[in-house]
């Protein structure tokens, strides 16, 4: 970002001087201002055209790097600004230190998700120490359909913690995609059975018996994440059973399901644990 702005200063540094080189001036300064314009252009130290050809290469090597690690993270920076504001001269008790303050803005999107961040770094120097700290975070997310992640951006916020954001964003969203995916397999795989309530961004997927009438199983699959930013798949497992067969449930079969289901995925993963699920339920006949 800071070769990019380099690069549209010296752009915009060249353009002023052709400007100066092709406006009307008086005629006792003509000759002196064209001749300052363009020994400012060609001045050794300056190196205007060259200077911005040269920053244009490892711009494009930077902008290609960028494009790589957007494509392997999956967040995608859109906009970006950024001001910075000196505030040493506020400490009039504290020569030897220098304070920065740095506000940026960006937007960007991660898969479905878009988010827009502004926050604030206060750089403090002395004749040693370097330090950088994040003094004010705002966050908005869209959509906010998931309450999980809605959640997670207020403790990040009262944390003011970039990387937990960024990091935990990430994960969240391929958890997400792998959610949607495998909701969709089993729906097309088993349409007569299985179906989805809110559609193909829903987050629990209904299975209904074959045999019998009324007879239902819903697995809801939620997202929790931490406080450390991990994210982690939660799978329960809720029984919509008719009254007249819980009556004839003498084993509590119903009251145990849920358990079991969670011993199911310990032992087989999320997937096979579903499709050994609807096997199952699809198949029953008189029991």
């Amino acid at each position: 970002m800071d070769v990019q702005e380099d690069v549209r200063a010296l752009e915009a540094e060249i353009a002023a001087l052709r400007r100066a080189c092709e406006a009307p001036t008086a005629p006792g300064r003509e000759a002196c201002g064209t001749k300052k314009s363009l020994k400012n252009i060609y001045q050794p130290k300056s190196e205007g055209w060259e200077s911005a050809t040269h920053l244009r290469r490892p711009l494009g090597r930077l902008e290609s790097e960028l494009s790589f690690l957007s494509t392997l993270i999956g967040i995608s920076i859109r906009k970006y600004s950024k001001k910075t504001e000196d505030l040493t001269r506020t400490e009039m008790t504290q020569r030897n230190i220098t304070k920065i303050l740095q506000r940026y803005r960006l937007s960007g999107s991660c898969h479905m998700v878009t988010f827009q961040l502004e926050f604030q770094i206060l750089e403090t120097q002395n004749e040693e120490i370097l330090s950088s700290v994040i003094t004010d975070l705002n966050i908005i997310v869209e959509p906010t359909d998931y309450a999980e992640l809605s959640e997670f951006v207020c403790r990040v916020e009262e944390r003011r913690d970039l990387f937990m954001f960024f990091r935990s964003l990430h994960f969240f969203v391929e958890w997400c995609e792998y959610r949607k995916c495998t909701f969709k397999h089993f729906k097309e795989k088993y349409p007569n059975i299985v179906y989805l309530p809110e559609g193909a961004t829903s987050n629990y997927m209904g299975i209904q018996s074959a045999s019998h009438a009324g007879l239902e199983l819903i697995i809801v699959w939620r997202l929790q994440i931490d406080d450390k930013g991990k994210v982690l798949p939660v799978l329960d497992l809720l029984t919509k059973i008719p009254q007249q067969a819980l009556e004839l449930d003498k084993k509590k079969v119903t009251e145990s399901a849920p358990l079991n289901f969670r011993t199911l995925l310990g032992v087989l993963g999320i997937e096979a644990s579903l499709e050994n699920l609807i096997k199952l339920f699809s198949t029953q006949k008189n029991d």
